[in-house]
């Protein structure tokens, strides 16, 4: 619904009014829901900037794209469990397993107590690179005692466990020995357990790997770089070599998993790929599920595969993918090990914190202890009590990526309304002395009639606007902005008769 729209950001008005105040930005986790911003966010401020070198190096290749080059001396990054005092809160990063490498929870200590932040995570026991969540940090903290702890809500209605992200393995492996063609696997690029994962499997079975789509490269080779992943470059191959190799000899890691138009799994699919091109013999991995609201895009991505012949793998295998949120047990877990007084489900729309909240209370919490927040609410905490004191204005600026500017408001509504309504463009001209249209005026519409329908519906909308001038007063066409207003009155209320539409009326009248 926001046409011309690339990119959707947080409003930084309230930051722009208390930017006194801010000491630094901390950094939970590298996914683009959480760094996305970031970018634009230093265009405007300068803060100390505290991540892991995972999440720094991710955002590092935001800032070189951006232009930002200069911005990285705000660079902080931390080692987990050491304490870093900023401002006047003591805070330490917790590691903490989640579908992206080395996240993190916080536990932000302060004169009235210690706040303790979940971030997105789930309690992976066996992950991939071997760093299960430090649950002994967690419950020292429990221990020490948590005034308040804000967690992950966002599958809050799921009972159990959420399996482990080497669960995925397996499907990898069987999908792999029965591939007779090139296997193309899609994820999120910053899924890099996901896509060494794949590799892993591609590398077992003899294959080439190549990276296509900008975001994965770049992540994938970052994350080599920094030492979080072990792979040897001269397994890479480039788009262009693909077709030098046997087909069952190749294994391509690629964007789109959500059906973005603009992803290399997306152009493959519609055959206006550079170098990739579908076939019949191809098996498609899409190791991802549709965030809401993409089911649309990514069933659209699903029908070209299948008409190009190829096998597609999407959520029919149980375990293709694997949620990177905790469950209802692992919520559990950790409400039990924190044991905190207050409590703040956040992260997930209203349903899922009100879930959260029931779960809570299960666990021992105060139910008046609890509080479901709206955006903006500022909350105030103290031992004896927590409160909503106020709201603070919050919203989305909306982006062109393409000259990389802001879109006011005012032009997302415009451009709505064109979309919903349509145009109508009139040209007349009026004869002052006898209140006559000198010739048929010119009516032009779009979005509103069909064409073989335009010549009844300007002959309609030349008898109104005569009507109209017959019995206008002479003032009125004395002040040309009150002339078009009541035009557009007059037309907007015979066009809604008609078709039920209030489009947009740009009238141009010449009086003589």
């Amino acid at each position: 619904s926001m046409h011309g729209v690339d990119i959707v950001i947080p409003d930084f008005d309230y930051i722009r009014k208390i930017k006194d105040k801010v000491r630094a930005v901390l950094i939970t986790h590298a996914h683009e829901d959480h760094i996305g911003a970031v970018p634009y966010f230093y265009k405007e401020f300068s803060f100390p900037l505290y991540a892991s070198p995972m999440a720094l190096g991710m955002i590092s290749n935001k800032f070189e794209e951006h232009g930002l080059k200069a911005e990285r001396k705000n660079f902080k990054p931390i080692e987990k469990r050491k304490l870093y005092n900023i401002g006047e809160f003591e805070v330490e990063w917790i590691h903490i397993t989640h579908s992206v490498i080395d996240a993190s929870a916080l536990a932000i200590t302060s004169k009235a107590g210690t706040i303790l932040h979940s971030g997105d995570f789930k309690i992976d026991h066996t992950p991939i690179d071997g760093y299960p969540s430090d649950l002994n940090r967690i419950a020292y903290y429990g221990d020490r005692g948590i005034l308040c702890l804000l967690s992950d809500s966002t599958n809050s209605y799921k009972e159990g466990y959420t399996k482990s992200e080497s669960s995925v393995g397996d499907t990898f492996d069987n999908i792999f020995l029965r591939a007779k063609g090139r296997v193309i696997m899609s994820t999120f690029s910053s899924n890099i357990h996901r896509v060494y994962q794949a590799i892993t499997y591609g590398l077992k079975y003899g294959r080439k790997v190549c990276v296509i789509g900008r975001s994965m490269e770049r992540n994938l080779y970052t994350t080599m770089e920094l030492g979080y992943i072990n792979l040897d470059r001269k397994i890479f191959i480039d788009p262009d070599e693909v077709s030098k190799h046997k087909d069952n000899e190749v294994l391509i890691v690629t964007t789109g998993s959500q059906g973005e138009t603009m992803s290399a799994l997306y152009r493959m699919a519609t055959d206006e790929h550079k170098f990739i091109k579908i076939k019949e013999s191809d098996q498609i991995i899409i190791s991802a599920k549709a965030i809401p609201g993409n089911e649309k895009s990514i069933s659209a991505v699903l029908d070209y595969l299948l008409k190009a012949g190829a096998s597609v793998a999407y959520q029919e295998f149980s375990e293709i993918h694997v949620s990177g949120h905790a469950n209802i047990e692992e919520q559990k877990l950790m409400l039990c090990l924190t044991k905190p007084k207050f409590f703040l489900p956040v992260h997930g729309e209203y349903n899922h914190i009100t879930k959260h909240k029931q779960t809570a209370i299960k666990c021992g919490v105060n139910e008046r202890n609890i509080y479901l927040m709206s955006n903006g609410d500022q909350i105030e905490l103290c031992h004896k009590y927590m409160k909503r004191i106020g709201t603070v204005k919050t919203g989305k600026v909306f982006v062109d990526n393409q000259i990389n500017k802001q879109i006011a408001d005012d032009v997302i509504i415009d451009r709505q309304k064109l979309a919903d309504n349509g145009v109508v463009v009139i040209i007349a001209q009026l004869d002052k002395s006898t209140k006559k249209l000198i010739q048929k005026p010119r009516v032009l519409s779009y979005g509103l009639v069909a064409d073989k329908q335009d010549y009844e519906f300007s002959k309609e909308l030349s008898e109104v606007l005569s009507l109209f001038f017959t019995n206008i007063k002479d003032e009125i066409l004395n002040n040309p902005k009150i002339l078009e207003a009541q035009i557009r009155q007059v037309l907007r209320k015979h066009i809604f008769r008609k078709i039920k539409k209030y489009p947009t009326i740009v009238p141009t009248v010449f009086v003589m």
